[in-house]
């Protein structure tokens, strides 16, 4: 009887170890297979970083190459603008300067006595100096050289320049009634402001007093 329950406690025994060393297998199994799962984790949270750092680079590099296709078009309409620039106005300090002899024609015109213009003599040289002018009036033009239009035009600091205040009641105040240098333009730039003389009202009292001498 002794022996008989000997035995049953060995194999009670060897039960329990095997038991035991299953429950320590499936534990080693279970923790491989968290340790597996916590592995793959990792591996799609590194995965899904290394994409967003590549898409971060991506919208970097693309970011880059539209700043520098904007800067190199911005760049090419810089070198147009002034290679337009420099066929249009490149000739600008010399068409300033040869207006001189514009004015020089006026100033000749202008020293004819009034009494002699119609004399043959005068006559022939006022149509020569005129035609001279009508001339180099056209050739300004070609090259886009305009006279500007001041008289009896509201005064424009951008085109005149204000020499004197000439004080009338006849026109309005603040209109060029006097010329005393023309201005020009080249295409749209100011190339010589018009030398001017400006309307200004005569003050009441010495319009009264005027008036009252006159009366």
């Amino acid at each position: 009887m002794s022996e008989k329950k000997q035995k049953n406690d060995q194999v009670e025994s060897d039960n329990a170890e095997t038991k035991e060393v299953q429950n320590s297998e499936n534990e080693i199994q279970n923790n491989a297979a968290d340790e597996n799962i916590q592995t793959d984790n990792d591996d799609n949270n590194n995965e899904v970083e290394n994409n967003n750092e590549e898409e971060n680079v991506i919208e970097q590099l693309r970011d880059e190459k539209l700043r520098l296709l904007a800067e190199m078009e911005n760049l090419r309409k810089r070198s147009e603008r002034d290679r337009v620039d420099s066929i249009r106005y490149g000739s600008i300090n010399l068409a300033r300067d040869i207006l001189s002899l514009n004015d020089n024609l006026s100033r000749a015109l202008d020293a004819i006595p009034e009494e002699e213009k119609n004399s043959k003599t005068f006559k022939n040289l006022t149509d020569g100096l005129k035609m001279v002018q009508r001339d180099f009036s056209t050739i300004l033009e070609k090259h886009g050289v305009k006279k500007i239009d001041a008289l009896n035009k509201k005064f424009d600091h951008n085109f005149h320049q204000a020499m004197m205040e000439i004080e009338t009641n006849e026109s309005e105040e603040g209109l060029v009634v006097q010329e005393i240098q023309s201005g020009y333009i080249m295409h749209d730039r100011l190339l010589r402001p018009s030398m001017v003389g400006v309307s200004k009202k005569t003050p009441k009292t010495k319009e009264n007093n005027e008036n009252e001498e006159k009366g």
